[in-house]
């Protein structure tokens, strides 16, 4: 689960990488805010990473189980997050999120909504 400090949490097990409210000046390098925008209710959507996702949540908060696992890593607004390609994960979204995203090449992942 993620935490308080600005220094970036890892899980060797899945490769997700989370930074908890990084400084202004590291979003404003990567660029954040000319991203483009999404944003999703409360529910459950599962997403196949065909292409690395680095975003940054705005608003709302989420648990991300990788496929196969009963293990989770939960993070929310302010949290600066790096998906790996080739995962693929069911986020359970509990508070309406808000996010910038950007993926290290033309491909998205897909995606199927259960609600």
């Amino acid at each position: 689960m993620a935490t308080s400090s600005s220094t970036p949490e890892s899980s060797s097990n899945f490769g997700i990488i989370i930074e908890c409210n990084p400084p202004d000046s590291k979003l404003s390098e990567l660029g954040i805010k000319s991203w483009p925008k999404w944003g999703c209710p409360p529910g459950k959507y599962t997403f196949k990473y065909n292409a690395e996702e680095t975003c940054y949540l705005l608003k709302g908060k989420v648990k991300v189980f990788p496929k196969g696992s009963s293990e989770f890593l939960e993070f929310g607004a302010r949290d600066l997050v790096i998906i790996p390609k080739g995962i693929t994960c069911t986020w359970h979204v509990s508070v309406a999120m808000d996010k910038y995203y950007k993926f290290d090449s033309s491909s998205t992942p897909s995606s199927s909504f259960d609600t």
